[in-house]
Order: C-alpha cells, then structure tokens, then sequence
C-alpha cells in the first residue's frame, strides 16, 4: 500500500488535472438518480435517461471528457458512482454505505490506474461533512489495498502500485475535514497493516517478527515494549504456549506493548491478541488441503498490534495494553500429545485433549499473566480460535463472549458502527461443565458440540472476576462477506472495532 497524500481545495472541480473526477449521486425512493442542477454532464443525463444509470448503491458510470476552446471544463476520466436512496437509512448505514462507495472508487482506480483523485464531497442529509469524508475515503483506502512483495514485477504490464493522492472538496470547515481525514487514514493504514502481516508466509513472519513491529512502534510513539523470551516463560511456569512450542524450532514471544495516558486517573484497556504464526495443528494435525491458510493463524495478533499503531498516534484518555502471545504449532519429536497434562500460568491444570486446540492454551497464559500483572479495568482477545463459529456464523459476522454486558455491548456498538458486526454467544455453565476434566482441572476442548462457546468457556477460566469479552474471528479474518473495500484474503478484522472501542471510551465502572 502507498502512503496515498490526502488534500483539501477550494477550488472548483473543473480546475483539477489529475487522473479521475468523481462524483457521488444520491438515488430517490423511486429508483431514479438526482442530478444535482449544478452538475452538467451530457453523457451523464443520456445514461440517466436510458436508465442506465440510476445511483443505486453499485452503480458507476464512467465518462472521458473534452474540452473544447469554448470551455475550460476538465478533461479525463469523470467518475458518477451511486449512493443509493439515503433517506431512511440509520447512522451505521450511512457510514457503511460510504465506506462501500470508496471501495467502489478504488476499484475503478486500479481498473483505469489512476492514481490522482478528486473527490467532489456529496452533501447526505443527517451526515456531517467530516464525517462522509471520514468514511469515505476509509472506503477509497481500504480498497486501494495490495500485497504485492513476493511477486516479481511485469515490466510489459506493471502491476497498479495504488493511489497516490486525493483530493476533496472542502466547501466548509477545513478543521472538521481534516480531523475526518486523520482519523480515515489511520484507520485504514492500521486495518491494511493486519493485512500485510496475515499476507506473509508462515517463513516471512514469525514470533519474532511481532516482537521486532512492537519495538519498532514503542520507539515512534514513544510506549513501553516488553518481550518474555522462553526462559522467562519457564520461570514463570507459562505451560500453555511453552506446551504448544515444544514442537518448534522457532522460539515463543510473548509481545507486551503498553500505551500510557497522561491521565494519571486513566483506566486500562488490555487486549489480547492470538499470535500463533503457522497452525499444522501439532500431533492432532489438520487436513492438508487449505493448511496454507494456517499462516493466518495470527489475525488476532495482527490486529491487536495493528491498533495500537493508531493508539500511538491519537494518544487517546485511556491506558492501554497490548498482549501478544506468538508462536507456532509444529509436530517436532518433542511436541505435545494428546492425554499430556500442562500447569498455566498461575496453577490451572488441563489435560489436553486435542493439540489443535492450542489457541486457548497460549492466550490462557496471556490473560492470566496480563490481569495478574496490570489489573486492566477490562479484557478484549481476538483469536481465530475455532472452526465452529464459521459453521454458526458463516463468514459474515465475528462471534463474541464475554462475562460483562456492559461491555460486551460497547464492543458490539463498535463493531456495528465501523462495519465489523459482532453476534454475541451465550455463556451459561452448562457449557462450562463440557470442559470438565476427570484428571485435571479442565481439558482443553469440550467436543464438536458448542465448540465456540466452550473455546472461549475454557478462556473464561483464567479471567476472573475482570470484565472480558472475547472475540472468535475465525470466520471473518479471512473470506469476510464480500464488500468492495474487503479484499479476498485476510480482512483486517478487529483493528478498527479496538480503534473505535478506544476512541469513544468513557468511564467504565
């Protein structure tokens, strides 16, 4: 992804030399496009008579314009994308539908390969300037996504390298749009961020690798990083990841990361992210077709660190911990088997019954040495933690558990808003006695039956009374619903629910 320049002008439309004009069409209850009296376009108003064009949500048009020596008019590639009716549409609505037009207009970028836009803000009723612009180009940056690193570039067609600037129009507060703009970038860039680690091989990014990214980001933002290596993990009796690295040649990281509010009355936010960098499902081992995609094993890591990027930036009035337990899950000589006992960290013993259930084991340690250590006022984990939650939830909404309402609604709320939806799970003690253990304390998977719930039943255990909510997103980290701004592959899921969690958080008690 380029670092695409974000401008505002004042100037008209007409003026701009780049490479695509573009405008937003709103549709009315009828099905017909508005065309805005001031927008004169002969190739526009024969489409919008042939019906041709008709704003809806998926509809583009584009046009080449000419100029003539009567007129000054731009000359290129004008762009008419559809906004649909707007009308009775909610504020989640709203920003997701902009956020899907700016995927709209990446698409047509790449297709054309232009990579200077001018972007002619719509003006939505119940939206604010800054925030259309906000969504919109999230949508425009999200979509202008590609990981291109491992291919070797075409020089008789080189590859579209993405956008390199945008423009709005700026009618009104440049204070408003810029703010909008800021909060569109960083988001998008952290959300694209995920993506790139997701996108690295199992051999291009490993527990190393996130500790490598989280020292690199506490020396720009200037936040607290922490690496255990596996002889602290040793002396502080981490049984959980130390069990599911036996197998491996390449050692654990436990990545902590912390972000310091100047508020000295500040509460903390921890978040736990899965780090488990290759999953061959150790001596339990998965099929092999489609175990290349275990190198996404990680989503949860990626976008845990991937956050506090923007938490970095945006310095928000709130502390916040990053916990990444990293390593991978391989079938060496000395690897866990299944009817192996291990101790986690703090006492809690589990029989492991399946080695592919290793998610569990090494964010158990995490959370209970993260409460243990910073007493967090609440906990979110992100893991691809379970194959059944695609089954209950296809690959269209995050499953989500916790021991709290009033924060698993917060969490809910961000993930509506930034186009991420959530769908909570329940988490009664029928499910919790399905990990019982007739030789330990609990086993580490309660059998095919409700295996989201007692995935996250087993994480319950080591959380306390702290307020927690965990997210399974094993369906959505990758193959997520099709949307213009979503590429196939990884998502980038969850940075930009923790991003809003963080950016709207009001005391929680």
């Amino acid at each position: 992804m380029v670092s695409t320049r974000l401008t505002l002008s004042r100037e008209k439309p007409d003026t701009f030399r780049g490479d695509l004009l573009i405008y937003c069409l709103q549709q009315d209850k009828k099905g017909s496009a508005i065309v805005p009296q001031s927008l004169v376009s002969k190739e526009l108003d024969r489409a919008v008579a042939l019906k041709d064009f008709k704003a809806d949500a998926n509809d583009s048009l584009l046009v080449y314009s000419q100029n003539t020596r009567k007129t000054k008019e731009f000359t290129g590639r004008i762009l008419f994308v559809g906004l649909g009716c707007t009308q009775d549409k909610d504020a989640n609505q709203l920003s997701e539908m902009c956020r899907k037009v700016g995927g709209n207009i990446a698409t047509k970028a790449k297709e054309t390969k232009a990579d200077s836009l001018y972007l002619s803000l719509p003006s939505i009723s119940k939206m604010k300037e800054m925030d259309i612009a906000e969504y919109l180009v999230e949508g425009v940056l999200l979509g202008d996504y590609s990981f291109l690193k491992y291919k070797n570039e075409d020089k008789k067609k080189p590859p579209f390298k993405g956008i390199r600037e945008i423009t709005l129009s700026s009618a009104k507060s440049r204070k408003g749009l810029l703010k909008g703009l800021k909060k569109a970038q960083a988001s998008a860039k952290a959300a694209c961020a995920a993506r790139d680690m997701a996108n690295e091989p199992g051999n291009g990014w490993t527990p190393s690798s996130f500790a490598s990214y989280a020292t690199e980001l506490a020396d720009k933002y200037k936040m607290t990083c922490t690496i255990l290596d596996k002889n602290q993990m040793k002396r502080l009796k981490m049984g959980g990841i130390l069990g599911v690295n036996q197998g491996s040649a390449e050692p654990p990281k436990m990545v902590i990361l912390q972000y310091h509010s100047r508020n000295k009355q500040a509460q903390t936010i921890m978040i736990v992210g899965k780090g488990l960098t290759f999953d061959s499902g150790g001596v339990s081992i998965k099929p092999s077709a489609g175990m290349q995609d275990m190198k996404y094993d990680m989503c949860g890591g990626a976008a845990a660190l991937s956050a506090m990027a923007v938490i970095g930036e945006e310095k928000p009035d709130v502390n916040v911990v990053a916990i990444i337990p990293a390593t991978d899950n391989m079938i060496g000589s000395s690897a866990l088997k299944p009817g192996d006992i291990i101790r986690h960290y703090g006492g809690i013993t589990s029989e492991i019954v399946n080695t592919d259930a290793e998610g569990r084991l090494i964010l158990a340690d995490a959370l209970a040495y993260g409460i243990k250590k910073f007493s967090p006022t609440c906990v979110v984990d992100l893991a691809t933690l379970t194959g059944a939650v695609i089954l209950g939830l296809g690959h269209h909404r995050t499953g989500l558990l916790g021991n709290n309402q009033t924060l698993v609604d917060r969490v809910l709320a961000a993930g509506a808003k930034c186009g991420e939806p959530l769908w909570q799970l329940p988490l009664d003690k029928e499910y919790i006695e399905q990990i019982d253990s007739d030789v330990a304390d609990i086993k580490n998977t309660g059998g095919r039956p409700a295996g989201t719930i007692t995935a996250a039943a087993y994480l319950q255990k080591f959380v306390g009374d702290t307020p927690w909510t965990h997210l399974d997103i094993a369906g959505t980290a990758w193959n997520f619903t099709k949307k213009s701004y979503i590429p196939d592959g990884p998502s980038g899921t969850g940075v930009r629910t923790l991003v809003e969690l963080v950016r709207n958080w009001e005391k929680f008690s």
